[in-house]
């Protein structure tokens, strides 16, 4: 398989060639390994590749056998580096497979590696001081978005189908977006966060993926939600899988809009004028399309306590890491986003 005919299949569809003997698991790697070679050094969006620990038994799940690459931060591979796109875990080896990495494991996915991210995820554009900046593969000056902007590149530039994604903030949603992909924040409680953590912003961040295609991101949330032992809280079973959902019609919907956001600014024209172009399809599809406003009562001050609280305790976390590691982490070692994010940034640290 040349990568030209891999790139042309998304990974439901890689999975059912390998599924019928057409290609096999090794051969699809391969192409994965070239593809991530070509582009790699021009987008920047895979920070590391390794040789993938498991074969996969063809036609034992959807999605058996197909290339994936998991985010530097929030899933942990047994003997694999997890750096958070941070000096302060450079060099960090994780002791075990965390419970997601285990059922992606038992999905199938033939896991090579990792992508970049934004220092700690705290940021929309994937600058990390560790590994450089990650471009976007339709255009190699702008940005591919954050904080799952690795992971946004390597889907887009076509190094793996679908890719492992976090979100707290919109950082599987913005990637999405800047990199022309599907993006789903699952709710919390849908998939593990543990057995190390239990959750994230207060349950605000949360597991998931892009991908290239609807039906790509919908099997792999079936292969990997349900509860863990130890979560704070789990979701409720969906009535059926999501894979089913992709074909059935949901009828009308009543879709609400928000033009403005908060704290009164304006949005630029050409994200008014996509938001618009948007909400004309979705009402060519019979679906009922409200424009929604912020809460009076809320103004700036929702958005701005929510970044103070989890600004709190992602430095309590930070500091039990550089504790448990035994390093210093001086603010000259952190980017930006991450010195104004915290409540130490605004104490003249």
């Amino acid at each position: 398989m040349d990568i030209t005919e891999y790139v042309r299949h998304d990974a439901v569809g890689l999975a059912e060639l390998i599924a019928r003997r057409e290609v096999t698991p090794a051969e699809v790697e391969a192409a994965a390994r070239e593809a991530a070679r070509s582009v790699g050094p021009r987008v920047n969006a895979v920070v590391e590749t390794w040789p993938a620990d498991d074969t996969p038994r063809p036609g034992s799940t959807p999605l058996a056998g197909v290339p994936f690459l998991v985010k530097d931060l929030g899933v942990e591979a047994a003997g694999r580096r997890t750096e958070l796109g941070s000096r302060l875990a450079a060099g960090q080896v994780a002791a075990a497979d965390s419970t997601l990495m285990t059922r992606l494991r038992r999905a199938g996915l033939v896991t090579f590696g990792r992508t970049a991210t934004p220092e700690l995820a705290y940021s929309t554009t994937t600058e990390p001081v560790l590994y450089g900046a990650t471009r976007n593969p339709w255009d190699l000056t702008r940005s591919a978005g954050g904080s799952s902007g690795g992971a946004g590149a390597a889907v887009a530039a076509g190094i793996v189908p679908i890719a492992h994604a976090t979100d707290a903030a919109g950082s599987i949603r913005v990637p999405a977006a800047y990199n022309g992909l599907f993006g789903l924040k699952p709710t919390r409680g849908r998939v593990p966060m543990g057995p190390a953590v239990d959750e994230i912003f207060n349950g605000l961040a949360v597991h998931g993926a892009v991908s290239r295609t609807v039906r790509d991101s919908a099997v792999l949330l079936d292969l990997v939600r349900g509860p863990a032992p130890g979560d704070p809280y789990a979701a409720p079973e969906p009535p059926r899988p999501y894979a089913e959902e992709v074909d059935r019609d949901p009828g009308a919907l009543l879709i609400g809009v928000l033009t403005r956001p908060w704290g009164g600014r304006a949005v630029a024209p050409p994200v008014a004028e996509a938001l618009a172009r948007a909400v004309r399809l979705l009402e060519s599809l019979g679906h009922r399309v409200t424009e929604a406003e912020p809460d009076p009562g809320t103004g700036t001050g929702l958005p701005v306590g929510m970044q103070f609280a989890a600004g709190y305790g992602q430095e309590g976390r930070l500091f039990r890491l550089a504790g448990q590691l035994e390093r210093a982490w001086p603010w000259s070692d952190r980017t930006p986003a991450v010195w104004a994010g915290h409540p130490g940034g605004h104490r003249g640290h």
